[in-house]
C-alpha cells in the first residue's frame, strides 16, 4: 500500500530481495528486524531488553541499538519498573508511545457505518455508529457524511488532523486497495466510490480500503497465533460471513514469526449453478444468489427466481422464516437447505484448491446455521477432495464487527510501522 512519508529512522534505506532467494542486504535486514520490534511491542505490550531479544531472536546488542533509534524517533518510550523487595536497577520495560500515531477505522456495513479511533499501541480511545439510513445516496453525499464523522470523531478526542497516520476502509465487495476504491459493493452496485478526497484534511494520513471478510479472517489469524495451543500447527483458516452479502476470506501463515498472507476471493459472486436465480451483481447463479438473505426470503415464499433482489432484508424478517422452518414449514426448510447447499459447494472448490483449513463462520447468519448445515454438509461431500480428507473443523464465531475492527487495527497498525521504517 503506498503511504505519503510521515517519519523515517535514521539510514533506512532499502537493499533489493535478489529474486533467488539470497539474503537480504543489511539495510533490508535492518528493516526486518526493528519491523520484529515494534510488531513484539504491539502484540505484546511493554517488554524488557532480554523479552525483546527472545521474542524476537535477535542478539542483545542488536536489540539495543534498535530500541535506541525507535526511542529517539519517539515510536517507543521506556520505563522504569521498581520490584518490591529486590535490590539493585529498576527492571526497565519498552513499549510502544501512545501519541506518536493513530489510526481511524471505518467499517461500511449493510445496515450502518462503524467508526473507531486507536493511538499507536493499539488502544480503542473514541468508537460510534451511524444507521445506514444517514448516509448519502450518491458517492458525494456519502463521503460528505464520512467526512462530518471523521470530523466529530477527532473534535471528541481533541486531536488535530495531523495526528491521523492511517485512515482504513472496509466494505463487502470488491475493492481497490492501491487506488483508495471500492469497485462494487451491495451499497453502491457498480458506481464506484473514490475514498482518496478523504485525505485532503489529514496532511500526514494515508489510505487503505480493504474488504471486511478478509480483516476478520485476518483478526481470528491473529487471536489463533497469539495463543499458544491454537497457534501450533497453526497454517491457515478460511473465514466465511453469512448475512445480506456473503464474503469470505483466506488466511495464511507466511514465512517465519506471524506473517500472515490474507486474501479476500470474490466467493459469494462466484458462479454456483447455472439457473434463474438473479444476484445483485446483476449476474445469474451465484453463491449469494441462493445463500444470501434475500436469496433466502426469495425461496421461502416462492418469489420468482428472477425477481430483482431486495437490496436489504431486516434479521427480524429473517428470524421469521428461521421460526417457520423451525416448526416444519417445508418452503422456509427447502430455502435453508438450499442456502447451505450453495454454501457447501462453493467452499468443497475453495478447498481443493486452497487444502485443508479450517472454517470459521461469521456474519448474522450464524444464528440460522442449525438451518444450513445439513445442505452445507452435503455441498461440501460433493467433492471429491472432501470425501477423501473428511469434512473440515468449523467454528461459530458471533462478534464479527469486533472481529472486523481487531483486523482493521492489526493491518492498520502493521502499515504504520512498515512506513515508519520505510526508505526516505
Amino acid at each position: 500500500m503506498p503511504m505519503r512519508s510521515r517519519s523515517t529512522l535514521p539510514g533506512a534505506t532499502d537493499a533489493a530481495v535478489p529474486a533467488n532467494g539470497a539474503r537480504p542486504g543489511t539495510e533490508q535486514l535492518r528493516r526486518q528486524n526493528l519491523l520484529a520490534v515494534l510488531s513484539g511491542l504491539r502484540l505484546h505490550g511493554s517488554m524488557s531488553h532480554t523479552d525483546l531479544s527472545s521474542l524476537t531472536g535477535l542478539a542483545s546488542a542488536t536489540v539495543t541499538a534498535l530500541t535506541a533509534d525507535l526511542e529517539k524517533l519517539g515510536a517507543i518510550a521506556r520505563e522504569e519498573q521498581t520490584v518490591a523487595g529486590l535490590r539493585g536497577r529498576p527492571r526497565v520495560l519498552f513499549s510502544r508511545a501512545a501519541g506518536f500515531a493513530h489510526v481511524v477505522a471505518v467499517q461500511i456495513s449493510s445496515d450502518a457505518l462503524h467508526y473507531a479511533l486507536s493511538d499507536f499501541r493499539g488502544t480503542l480511545i473514541d468508537r460510534f455508529s451511524m444507521p445506514r439510513d444517514a448516509m448519502g445516496k450518491r458517492p458525494d453525499g456519502f463521503l460528505a457524511e464520512i467526512g462530518t464523522a471523521l470530523a466529530r470523531l477527532l473534535q471528541r478526542s481533541r486531536l488535530e488532523p495531523s495526528a491521523i497516520a492511517l485512515l482504513s476502509l472496509s466494505s463487502k465487495g470488491i475493492v481497490d486497495g492501491e487506488e483508495g476504491r471500492l469497485i462494487w459493493s451491495p451499497v453502491f452496485g457498480r458506481e464506484q466510490v473514490d475514498f482518496s478526497p478523504l485525505l485532503a484534511l489529514y496532511p500526514d494520513a494515508a489510505l487503505d480500503v480493504g474488504n471486511e471478510t478478509l480483516l476478520v479472517a485476518q483478526a481470528l489469524s491473529r487471536r489463533r497465533l497469539g495463543h499458544a495451543d491454537a497457534s501450533e500447527g497453526f497454517s491457515g483458516l478460511v473465514a466465511l460471513s453469512l448475512g445480506h452479502s456473503i464474503g469470505l476470506g483466506i488466511a495464511r501463515k507466511d514465512g517465519p514469526g506471524d506473517q500472515l498472507s490474507v486474501t479476500a476471493p470474490n466467493f459469494g459472486h462466484m458462479l454456483n449453478t447455472p439457473d434463474n436465480r438473479l444476484c445483485r451483481c446483476g449476474a445469474y447463479g451465484c453463491v449469494e444468489a441462493t445463500a444470501g438473505f434475500y436469496g433466502i426470503l426469495r425461496l421461502a415464499f416462492q418469489v420468482p427466481e428472477n425477481t430483482i433482489p431486495a437490496k436489504f432484508v431486516p434479521l427480524t424478517e429473517m428470524e421469521k422464516i428461521a421460526t417457520a422452518a423451525r416448526q416444519q414449514n417445508r418452503m422456509a426448510q427447502y430455502a435453508f437447505r438450499q442456502a447451505g447447499l450453495a454454501l457447501g459447494q462453493g467452499l468443497s472448490r475453495v478447498l481443493s484448491i486452497a487444502g485443508n483449513l479450517p472454517i470459521a463462520v461469521t456474519g448474522p447468519g450464524t444464528r440460522f446455521f442449525d438451518l444450513l448445515k445439513g445442505g452445507l454438509d452435503e455441498g461440501l461431500l460433493q467433492s471429491l477432495h472432501v470425501r477423501l480428507n473428511g469434512l473440515p473443523a468449523i467454528d461459530i464465531i458471533q462478534d464479527e464487527q469486533s472481529l472486523v475492527f481487531e483486523g482493521h487495527l492489526d493491518r492498520a497498525l502493521t502499515a504504520v510501522d512498515q512506513r515508519l521504517t520505510a526508505p526516505r
